[in-house]
């Protein structure tokens, strides 16, 4: 199966961290990705499949526009040197981390943050949750050769911006080529370089479809295996009890979101009436 709804906080860590043991290393360690969504219903869209519209068309205008006007803003704010950001994907992962509408969706390393994210809205209280695990070196498996080989060489789990611009130039031309490397779809994961705090402290990765038209759940449901993916719910009524403990064990909007808003949202959930 799946899909498994757990009933208990220990039932769920258990899950959270099934299969972590690795004999070849004698470690615990695991390569899966996790994304944790309030609602169990939602479906793993990106934020461009939601703009609505013609979005695959409009997406390579939205990045073009973003690259001419963020620059001077993201130099200002974040003190970052945008002269080194020669890559699309550069530029795809600052619009993504920034609200823009991208095909990228995001994941993390740590079950215990997208519990967070799986619990953390408070207007969602109600409404079961749900962890999304996927294997992304099984993933890997489905790539075509050409995007696996920098992987394979390298002796990486995931692609990294220098990987990725080893099989597709860092320019917008990319994205088209990514569609004709294969005539079956795919998924590829891509770890973002430590561009600020919050992507230090969620252990943040991300991944994109080669067809920016492809919901990631109805890819995966073509590779029914529970080795390549599974799908953990997370009932209502545990929701309080698991936001609770992650904010004791310091997982929570101080954390998630370094600065000040972080520390008000924090404040704020943590003085709210227990419900």
């Amino acid at each position: 199966m799946n899909e498994i709804r757990i009933d208990s906080w220990n039932q769920l860590n258990d899950e959270l961290f099934k299969g972590w043991w690795t004999p070849k290393i004698r470690r615990f360690r695991a390569p899966l990705a996790y994304r944790g969504v309030s609602n169990s219903t939602y479906c793993l869209e990106t934020s461009l499949m939601r703009l609505g519209g013609k979005y695959a068309k409009i997406e390579p205008h939205l990045l073009r526009n973003f690259k001419k006007y963020a620059g001077k803003e993201i130099a200002r704010y974040s003190r970052q040197d945008v002269s080194k950001f020669n890559s699309i994907w550069h530029w795809l992962i600052v619009g993504q981390h920034h609200g823009l509408p991208t095909r990228l969706l995001d994941w993390t390393y740590s079950p215990l943050v997208a519990l967070y994210f799986a619990t953390s809205n408070l207007e969602k209280t109600n409404k079961d949750g749900a962890i999304w695990v996927v294997n992304f070196i099984e993933c890997s498996k489905y790539l075509p050769e050409k995007v696996m080989k920098p992987l394979f060489n390298s002796d990486s789990r995931v692609h990294s911006i220098e990987l990725l611009e080893e099989t597709f130039s860092g320019t917008l031309k990319a994205l088209k080529n990514l569609e004709t490397a294969s005539d079956e779809e795919y998924a590829i994961f891509l770890e973002p370089p430590s561009i600020d705090d919050r992507v230090v402290n969620q252990f943040a990765m991300f991944s994109f479809m080669s067809n920016p038209k492809t919901c990631m759940d109805d890819w995966l449901q073509k590779y029914p295996e529970e080795r390549l993916w599974r799908k953990i719910i997370v009932p209502s009524e545990l929701k309080v009890e698991i936001r609770d403990k992650l904010s004791q064990s310091n997982i929570n909007e101080r954390t998630m979101f370094p600065g000040l808003d972080g520390i008000c949202r924090w404040l704020c959930h943590y003085y709210a009436p227990g419900k």
